[in-house]
């Protein structure tokens, strides 16, 4: 599927957890009056269904089992989206701290992330805006290889793990850094998320701000389609 002949223009963001994508991009589609889809929430929205179903998620057959009745909605504004599974809201809900252990293992099935993707592509061709955002884990090299813009955001450990701990309070914040690091490897054996694939522009945020991050991400898109990003 040649995402980039369907919908105006595709922004695809790819990046390892507490890299920032998910911050960066929103602020970027804003800026840009583009859409922006959060695609690990599709993920992760499934792993509550899972849970809240009854699923085993560390039987695939059982999450697989768990597709058929999963009815997922999610909002493309930048500046406000929900996030829905059948008649509830889980935009919350999907950002505990048990959905987040056992989020990697919903996505690490073929038949999970094929389903999806299938969804995400729904979402972008039918957006409103001229373009949109896209962020997530093989967005550049799955969800939309054909994207105009490819983006690889990243970012040493050290930094990611203080970006996550600024996030959080309590306990949490004092875990951040083995969860990131379990989330890594996870995330590890379904994709190669810390190197760009042929065409893919890295962004090393490291040692930049947010704004100069997202300043960064908008020059690349400025580059590749000027119009875009004036």
């Amino acid at each position: 599927m040649n995402v980039s002949s369907v919908i105006p223009f595709v922004v695809a963001v790819d990046g390892p957890a507490g890299s920032g994508k998910s911050s960066v991009s929103k602020e970027v589609a804003r800026r840009l009056g583009f859409g922006f889809l959060d695609t690990g929430a599709a993920y992760r929205a499934l792993a509550w269904h899972a849970m809240a179903s009854g699923a085993d998620t560390d039987d695939a057959a059982s999450v697989i089992s768990s597709l058929s009745s999963f009815v997922y909605r999610i909002g493309t504004d930048p500046g406000g989206y929900a996030v829905h599974v059948g008649g509830v809201d889980v935009t919350g809900a999907i950002r505990d701290p048990a959905i987040s252990a056992v989020v990697s293992r919903v996505a690490r099935v073929p038949e999970v992330r094929a389903h999806l993707i299938e969804l995400f592509r729904a979402s972008m061709a039918t957006t409103p805006k001229p373009g949109i955002v896209v962020e997530g884990r093989d967005i550049t090299t799955v969800v939309a290889p054909d994207a105009p813009v490819r983006i690889l955001l990243t970012a040493s450990e050290a930094v990611r793990i203080a970006r996550r701990s600024a996030e959080l309070v309590g306990p949490s914040a004092d875990t951040a850094g083995e969860q990131l690091r379990r989330r890594d490897q996870a995330d590890s054996k379904v994709v190669d998320f810390m190197t760009a694939a042929e065409g893919v522009t890295t962004v090393d945020s490291t040692d930049l701000d947010f704004d100069q991050t997202v300043e960064a991400v908008i020059g690349v898109i400025r580059t590749a389609q000027p119009q875009m990003a004036e």
